[in-house]
């Protein structure tokens, strides 16, 4: 199943992500395998999975990516910095069914390449915003998939007030995906209520004891 067509499934749809590290939290899990933690996403129905691919501030790597699609069927996404075709082709090659592109960090001519390559390479791609002129941004590109990432990548602070203020700004027929700071149930229906069609949740899942069970938790389950 494609990335895109995953997300818009009926029910709560999760996007599980995979890191050992953040620049905010330092080392959340340092040893988990990106394979057993695939297969734990997918028992807990998880839409797909995103793998951080930064190895500088996340510990993470395409490998990651490969050892993650040996493991289970979900849909995976390339989460990096991604401002080069090359590295599109990369995570391509390691199994990803779609990748992050941040707006904030291309102009619009490349943000405009980017998303014509990975469709070029039978991918999705997930375009992060975080501001009204971003969604615009992001939509006149031709952005499908936009995510509201409720984190300030300067100052790494998280409010899902972000999130819940600008989701509605996303026009109908665009995926609209809540990024950061989810992480209990009632997070969950506050940011669907403001028009949520998908969730990424990262630490909440990387710190739990048993990840299948917080998705189910999450996904209203429990």
């Amino acid at each position: 199943m494609h990335f895109r067509e995953s997300l818009i499934r009926p029910g709560v749809r999760i996007i599980a992500e995979f890191k050992r590290a953040s620049p905010s939290l330092g080392d959340i899990a340092p040893g988990a395998d990106p394979a057993e933690r695939a297969a734990a996403y997918e028992r807990g129905g998880a839409a797909a999975m995103s793998v951080l691919c930064d190895a500088a501030r996340f510990k993470g790597s395409p490998d990651d990516l490969r050892r993650a699609a040996s493991a289970s069927s979900l849909p995976l996404l390339a989460k990096d910095f991604i401002t080069a075709p090359e590295r599109l082709e990369e995570v391509a090659a390691a199994g990803a069914s779609a990748a992050l592109l941040i707006v904030r960090y291309l102009d619009d001519a490349a943000l405009a390449a980017l998303l014509a390559r990975t469709r070029e390479l039978g991918m999705d791609a997930l375009v992060e915003t975080r501001s009204e002129e971003e969604i615009a941004r992001a939509v006149a590109a031709g952005a499908d998939i936009v995510g509201v990432n409720s984190r300030d990548l300067e100052t790494l602070s998280v409010d899902i007030a972000v999130a819940e203020r600008l989701l509605g700004r996303i026009p109908d027929g665009v995926v609209r995906v809540a990024e950061s700071g989810v992480a209990t149930r009632a997070d969950v229906e506050r940011l669907a209520a403001a028009g949520a069609d998908a969730f990424l949740v990262g630490t909440a899942l990387m710190r739990a004891a048993d990840p299948a069970e917080k998705l189910m938790e999450l996904k209203g389950e429990r």
